[in-house]
C-alpha cells in the first residue's frame, strides 16, 4: 500500500464516521481518525453532541449534531431519524461511510442506500434484538439485513459473525472479521514509577453496572471467600445505567459497601489510573463484542479473570495471562480468585507480561488501522 501516493488522491475525499454517542467515536475511534487524515483524507463525524465532541473538533474533524433515542421504539421517531441521516448525508457529500453502533447501522445505512453511498458498517457486540423472537426483533433483523445488502460489515468475534450469517443478515463475501477496535499500546502500559499499596491485593471490576456484565456473581463470589481474606480489596468501578433493564439499583451497591464486600469507586474517565492500581482485572460478563476494558488491562500487563463467552475469550488464554470461568455461575470464579490470591507476586507478573505480549501481537491499534485502510482504499 503506497500512503504517499494515496494522500494525493484522497485530499478531497470525505469519510464520514457516524455513531449513538461521541463518546463512542473519542475512546475507540480517535487511533483510527488520526490515521484518516494521516492518508488525507477529511473526517466528518455525525454523532449526537456530548462532552467529547469539542474533543473531536480539537482533533481537527467536523461534528454534527444529530438526535438518536437509543432506547427508543417509536417507529415515527425511527422514520424522522433516517430522514435526519438522508439529509445530513446529502449536506456532507461523503465518499465512504463508516458506521458503528445499532440506530445508525440501521437507520444511517438505509439513508446511505437511497444515496448510493459506499458504506462499511461496523458490528462491535449483538444487542437485544438477537435475545428474543418477537414481532419487533423479526423487524430488526430485516431491517439489519436491508441496511447492510452489498455493503462491507465488519465484525469484531467470529461468534458475532456466525450469528448474522446464520439468519441470513450478511453473506460471506461481504463479511470480514478485524480484531476489535485496537489498542493503543503505547499509551496502555505499565507506569514506571508509579507506587502501588503492596500491603493487600486488588482485585477490580470496570462495567457498567448492569446484571449482564456479571456484577451479581463478582459480588456472591467475594461473599463466599471474603472472611478467608479479610485483607484483599474488591473494588467495582462503573457508571449506573438506570434506562437497561438489567441495571443495578443504588440501593443494591451501597448496600455491598455497607456490607464491606466491595468498594465502589463510582465513575470516572481516570480509568488508566485505576487500573495500575489493582493486581487483577474481573470480569464475568455474559458476552461482549471484543471487550475494551480486558484489552486495555491485559496492554497494562495486569492478570485477567473473566468468562469463557464471546468478546471475554479472545483476550485470555486460560492459565497464561489469566484464568477463564463459566459463565453465571459464582462459584467457579471464586476458585479463580482465590488461585489468583495463592499465585506469587512473580506469577502474577509473568501472567501480566504474557497478557501485553498477547495484545501487542494481536490487538494493537496499528494491526486494526491497517486493516482498515485496506479495506477503505479498496472502496
Amino acid at each position: 500500500m503506497t500512503k504517499a501516493l494515496d494522500r494525493n488522491i484522497n485530499r478531497d475525499k470525505i469519510i464520514t464516521v457516524c455513531s449513538n454517542t461521541s463518546w463512542y467515536i473519542y475512546n475507540f475511534r480517535e487511533g483510527l481518525i488520526r490515521a484518516l487524515q494521516n492518508e488525507g483524507y477529511r473526517v466528518v463525524l455525525i454523532a449526537p453532541k456530548d462532552d467529547y465532541s469539542k474533543k473531536l473538533e480539537v482533533l481537527g474533524c467536523e461534528h454534527y449534531d444529530i438526535e438518536i433515542n437509543n432506547k427508543g421504539v417509536n417507529p415515527l421517531e425511527d422514520l424522522m431519524l433516517m430522514y435526519n441521516f438522508y439529509k445530513l448525508y446529502q449536506e456532507i457529500q461523503p465518499d465512504i461511510l463508516l458506521i458503528y453502533t445499532i440506530k445508525p447501522n440501521i437507520y444511517g445505512g438505509i439513508a446511505s442506500k437511497l444515496l448510493n453511498i459506499p458504506t462499511l458498517n461496523a458490528i462491535s457486540g449483538l444487542g437485544t434484538v438477537f435475545l428474543n423472537d418477537g414481532v419487533s426483533s423479526k423487524i430488526a433483523k430485516w431491517l439489519y439485513k436491508t441496511s447492510f445488502k452489498n455493503n462491507m460489515v465488519l465484525f469484531e468475534n467470529g461468534d458475532d459473525y456466525q450469528e448474522f450469517y446464520n439468519q441470513g443478515l450478511v453473506e460471506k463475501d461481504q463479511s470480514m472479521l478485524i480484531p476489535g477496535s485496537g489498542i493503543n499500546t503505547e499509551a496502555f502500559q505499565p507506569k514506571e514509577g508509579v507506587v502501588i499499596d503492596q500491603s493487600s491485593l486488588v482485585f477490580l471490576l470496570i462495567a457498567r453496572l448492569i446484571k449482564d456484565k456479571g456484577i451479581v456473581e463478582y459480588v456472591e463470589a467475594i461473599k463466599s471467600i471474603r472472611s478467608k481474606y479479610p485483607e484483599v480489596k474488591f473494588k467495582l468501578l462503573g457508571s449506573y445505567y438506570f434506562d437497561n433493564p438489567s441495571s443495578i439499583s443504588k440501593i443494591e451497591v451501597e448496600s455491598w459497601v455497607d456490607e464491606g464486600i466491595i468498594e465502589y469507586l463510582g465513575y470516572t474517565d481516570a480509568v488508566v489510573e485505576e487500573i495500575q492500581k489493582a493486581d487483577c482485572i474481573v470480569l464475568p460478563s455474559y458476552r461482549e463484542g471484543l471487550s475494551r476494558v480486558l484489552l486495555e488491562a491485559a496492554s497494562m500487563s495486569k492478570p485477567i479473570i473473566t468468562t469463557d463467552v464471546t468478546g471475554c475469550r479472545d483476550v485470555v488464554d486460560d492459565g497464561e495471562n489469566g484464568y477463564l470461568v463459566p459463565v453465571k455461575e459464582s462459584h467457579p470464579l471464586s476458585i479463580a480468585i482465590e488461585r489468583m490470591i495463592a499465585l506469587s507476586d512473580k506469577e502474577r507478573e509473568e501472567m501480566g507480561k504474557k497478557g501485553r505480549e498477547k495484545v501487542i501481537h494481536e490487538f494493537d491499534e496499528k494491526i486494526v488501522v491497517e486493516h482498515y485502510l485496506d479495506i477503505i482504499s479498496g472502496l
